[in-house]
């Protein structure tokens, strides 16, 4: 090979040496409690060593020797090109800048910051009175510590999310985070999970969270409800006490027309039902049902007619009957208003006024107009009187 080209290559690698012996690092984010890698290449290396420091610029590793005495720092891989660390149990305090460094002349250094992220401890839900009173306001309060950065906390009514008031406030590195949420409650509160949860970059499984159901106590609301349309006699008949409150309002009572139950032989109450074997005309009357509990009382009453089996059928003949002369009176109406108005439409404009009346027979107009009122002399020569 000529001599100026040998030159020339030999030049080129130098040169390509000395470009490449930079050091490469990424920065890198671990959760606390996690282990973090610590990668440091180079791509063209001279056999020249390479050294990791910490944030407070101590000797970690240099080469393959170990500097500081930390038994959570090991070394990975050690070589001409690479130098990679590893630092387990990872605590906030390890977060900041470390320093990769290429004992070149002059040294060359790249730099990576270690992110630690601060896991959210498990919410707690504060300020659930058990058991809440129907109207109560109640204020929730879901708080979360440890968070890095400052968590997420959202809240659920069931599996329907609701919106809370959020507060954070910084705790040296972490953050305390609080959610407020503000209720008044009502029965359709009762037995509702309030679920508070927490969101997190750190949690990457599942999120963190707490529940809470509520129990709300509330005055009872009665009805009743009847198993017949139309009670008959000889019929079985089934009257239910309805009743919805907390505490559950347990025993009803039932009650007719004002008093206490007549007949208990055919009348059976059990639990919140009244039954009625057989029913007959003396069982007509008014039936109360009453339910009550610590927050109050409340009642609903049913009217029973008993109807005849037979007069029922003689009325429903007589209703027949009756609805068949409506039909046929109403259509005889229609038809009669039909008539008349399609011979009310054939004689409009018949009439016609007296110049109209000479001027069939009428040269020109004025002769129109006399002929008119000739005829209407006519007219009044005709007219008859009737005593």
């Amino acid at each position: 090979m000529h001599p100026h080209l040998l030159l020339h290559v030999s030049r080129l690698c130098r040169f390509a040496g000395i470009s490449g012996q930079y050091p490469l690092v990424q920065n890198v984010t671990v959760t606390e409690g996690g282990i973090a890698n610590l990668t440091c290449r180079v791509e063209f290396n001279d056999n020249t060593s390479l050294q990791w420091s910490n944030p407070a610029q101590q000797t970690l590793f240099f080469g393959d020797k170990k500097a500081l005495r930390d038994n959570r720092i090991e070394l990975v891989r050690a070589t001409s090109s690479e130098l990679t660390i590893s630092i387990s149990d990872v605590t906030l305090s390890d977060e900041g800048m470390y320093t990769c460094s290429l004992f070149t002349m002059p040294v060359r250094t790249a730099k990576a910051y270690l992110t630690v992220l601060g896991v959210p401890e498990k919410p707690e839900i504060d300020g659930l009175t058990k058991p809440a009173m129907e109207g109560d306001h109640i204020t929730l309060t879901c708080i979360t510590q440890g968070s890095k950065p400052a968590a997420d906390l959202r809240w659920f009514r069931n599996e329907k999310e609701v919106k809370g008031a959020k507060e954070v406030n910084a705790s040296g590195k972490t953050f305390t985070v609080r959610s407020s949420l503000q209720l008044q409650v009502d029965r359709n509160d009762d037995g509702v999970a309030y679920t508070c949860r927490v969101d997190h970059v750190a949690l990457t499984q599942a999120p963190q969270q707490a529940t809470e159901v509520l129990e709300v106590h509330y005055a009872p609301r009665v009805e009743i409800t009847h198993s017949l349309e139309v009670p008959q006699e000889g019929q079985y008949l089934k009257l239910e006490c309805v009743s919805k409150g907390n505490p559950s309002p347990d025993p009803v009572m039932w009650t007719k027309d004002g008093s206490e139950l007549p007949d208990l032989d055919r009348m059976i109450v059990e639990g919140r039902e009244l039954t009625f074997t057989s029913l007959n005309k003396t069982d007509n009357g008014t039936y109360r049902c009453e339910a009550s509990n610590h927050l109050g009382t409340s009642s609903a009453q049913y009217v029973l007619y008993v109807y005849d089996p037979n007069a029922l059928g003689q009325h429903g003949t007589d209703h027949a009957l009756i609805g068949g002369v409506v039909a046929v009176v109403v259509f005889v109406t229609l038809c009669l208003i039909i008539v008349l108005g399609r011979y009310l439409a054939r004689h409009k404009g018949t009439y016609l006024t007296n110049e109209a009346k000479g001027a069939d027979d009428a040269p020109d107009a004025d002769t129109a107009i006399i002929n008119a009122e000739g005829n209407h002399a006519h007219a009044e020569e005709k007219k008859e009187y009737f005593i």
